[in-house]
């Protein structure tokens, strides 16, 4: 994911609320929302501690809210979002018996509406033993995936490796995860920029942007917006690099060529551009392919918990 705009970025019990809401403070805690809209339905992401806000728009990395207001069951507030160019929106909830409704007012004049729900805990102990690695790229054809838009697809097996050749779609598996382990292997040019979403929810960053357009909330191996990598490794442009990610719930370890660089932390929600909110549910592998071209990857494959 290339950050939007520098202002917006920041640094089991499956349907359990992350932080219980009550009485007395109705809004507490993450929501997982779905905003519908004229213009198409897409998911966010809330969580309020106090009177401190921060969100996942559309496509934006998490950021905090500004002129917050809390009155007993009313929450309003405003951000400006990524629609294209840097849009200011109103926001306003309702809460009662445990979930949102609210409304989207953007400058533009496109008005949303919101429902959200408690973001599951996802407490899930790490299993004990995992299946055999499966293939889930063949290297031959796209058999097993599918772009998210056929007209705007630049995605080709060649040489045994998934290329997108410009940017056009992004490219999902048919098939959905839930807990797993990730090996892919990735080629990124010089000012490339992808991502790989891990249940097409969380977003590990893929990005050789010019030194200093990031920072490490957004470099390579970051949970987009969420989680820095611990470890600096140096920039390999046009090589082929590997992740090896486990997703238990929402914690996440990733391995970045051999190299642990985030060790079981917690996912606290969305990313932008996650396809759907629904966190409790399995999801998709899926490779961004609307930023840059020349992106390139092979060797991908999945292992789950064994039975």
């Amino acid at each position: 994911m290339k950050p939007i705009c520098a202002a917006l970025a920041l640094a089991g019990f499956l349907t359990a609320p992350a932080f219980p809401a009550n009485s007395k403070a109705p809004f507490e805690g993450r929501w997982d929302l779905t905003i519908v809209t004229p213009k198409g339905t897409y998911p966010s992401w809330l969580e309020v501690k106090g009177n401190d806000v921060r969100l996942v728009g559309r496509v934006s990395s998490v950021h905090s809210a500004k002129d917050v207001k809390i009155d007993g069951s009313r929450l309003t507030f405003s951000s400006s979002e990524w629609f294209g160019k840097p849009i200011n929106v109103d926001w306003e909830f309702q809460a009662a018996r445990g979930k949102l409704t609210g409304t989207q007012k953007r400058a533009d004049g496109v008005e949303g509406k919101i429902a959200g729900v408690p973001a599951p805990l996802l407490n899930r102990k790490m299993p004990s033993k995992w299946s055999k690695p499966k293939p889930i790229f063949n290297g031959k054809d796209l058999t097993g995936w599918e772009p998210d838009d056929a007209s705007k697809n630049n995605w080709k097996a060649e040489n045994g490796e998934l290329v997108d050749g410009s940017p056009g779609a992004n490219l999902r598996t048919t098939g959905k995860f839930q807990d797993f382990k990730l090996h892919i292997e990735y080629n990124c040019p010089d000012k490339g920029n992808s991502g790989v979403y891990l249940r097409g929810r969380y977003e590990v960053q893929v990005e050789y942007e010019p030194p200093g357009t990031d920072d490490k909330f957004h470099s390579m191996g970051a949970i987009y917006g969420f989680l820095a990598p611990s470890v600096e490794i140096p920039r390999r442009p046009g090589n082929w690099e590997t992740y090896d990610v486990t997703l238990v719930g929402r914690t996440v370890t990733v391995v970045r060529d051999g190299i642990k660089t985030i060790d079981s932390q917690e996912i606290p929600g969305i990313t932008g551009g996650a396809i759907d909110s629904h966190e409790a549910k399995p999801g998709v592998i899926y490779l961004q392919g609307d930023h840059t071209g020349n992106m390139r990857f092979r060797n991908i494959t999945i292992s789950v918990p064994a039975k």
